[in-house]
């Protein structure tokens, strides 16, 4: 995502005051998880829509018709694929909400950052809503490659895959936009979406757009915050297990790094001037997870079969999360 609005100055990079050692969690949560990334094994190691390094986004849309890094970059962002990241004829078809499984009865809400047609919409989203603290944009557009692929059609493809492996599991899930508006939700709803279902989880989808050379990807969680309306007291804790398993098992799942350039190396940031996250009342996280703006990540970010590995990560971590 993009780092815009009065509220996004992009953060410092700091050590999270949560900050827990990656290498306990993830040896906890998947032994072994590590060993294709021998540094991170040996040692132990945004915004309701922007990227750690402050780069901006355009309101313009994106070029469609520029080169992009792969061609699953160019597949429809509700293409449902397969475990190897090929769409397949009936893979568009997710388990019925509810099904027989371990999270049966568990309610997951998943948040796909931004929405493609935001930026068709500059005055809709660039409205102020009241995000418990302070008032800030609804939206951005978001971050996009520099070969156009943008961050909101990547969010809604994982998305997608994420809905179906939880659904498999048994999980209801829901997605606080679906393709099917023309801009938005505003992050103030995207919040209450989540509160309103009663969600067990919550995760909000996203690809930084920080400068090339910084890699990797970064969970982030909920800071205390008591302020306004904003009151993340009670969810703090349970998010933090949260995020900590989902990076634990993105790391396994992908082969990827934790970030390089903010999170100390372990994966985790704690803020507290994000809407998404200070409205919340349901145990909630953000995920970027990657650079768009950087080569190696964007070769990832824009494989389908990475994409589908990015999933499995993050909907083990949820899984492993609901169920203690």
């Amino acid at each position: 995502m993009s780092y815009t609005g009065p509220d996004l100055e992009p953060p410092r990079p700091r050590r999270s005051p949560l900050r827990r050692p990656l290498t306990v969690a993830v040896a906890a949560l998947v032994p072994g998880a590590l060993l294709g990334w021998g540094v991170y094994a040996a040692v132990g190691g945004s915004d309701d829509g922007g990227d750690a390094a402050g780069a901006r986004t355009s309101s313009a849309a994106p070029s469609e018709g520029a080169a992009s890094a792969s061609d699953d970059a160019k597949k429809p962002a509700d293409s449902s694929p397969s475990a190897t990241g090929k769409p397949t004829a009936s893979s568009s078809k997710s388990a019925p909400a509810g099904a027989a499984g371990p999270l049966k009865g568990k309610v997951v809400v998943i948040d796909p950052g931004h929405n493609p047609g935001n930026f068709q919409h500059t005055s809709e989203i660039n409205r102020k809503v009241n995000v418990g603290t302070h008032w800030k944009e609804c939206d951005t557009t978001g971050t996009a490659t520099n070969a156009g692929y943008p961050e909101a059609k990547f969010t809604l493809d994982v998305a997608h895959r994420l809905r179906t492996l939880l659904e498999e599991q048994g999980a209801t899930v829901k997605l606080t936009q679906d393709g099917d508006r023309s801009y938005g939700p505003c992050v103030d709803e995207r919040a209450r979406i989540g509160n309103e279902a009663h969600a067990d989880a919550a995760i909000s989808i996203h690809a930084d757009g920080s400068g090339a050379g910084n890699r990797g990807f970064h969970v982030i969680l909920p800071g205390a915050v008591h302020d306004g309306d904003a009151d993340t007291r009670a969810i703090v804790a349970p998010s933090a297990e949260l995020g900590e398993r989902v990076a634990g098992n993105f790391v396994r799942a992908t082969g990827g790094a934790p970030s390089n350039y903010v999170g100390d190396g372990t994966g985790l940031v704690t803020r507290t001037d994000l809407g998404g996250l200070n409205l919340s009342t349901v145990p909630k996280v953000f995920i970027e997870c990657g650079n768009m703006r950087d080569d190696k990540d964007v070769a990832q970010l824009t494989s389908g079969t990475w994409r589908q590995k990015a999933a499995q990560g993050m909907s083990e971590g949820i899984v492993s999360f609901l169920r203690g």
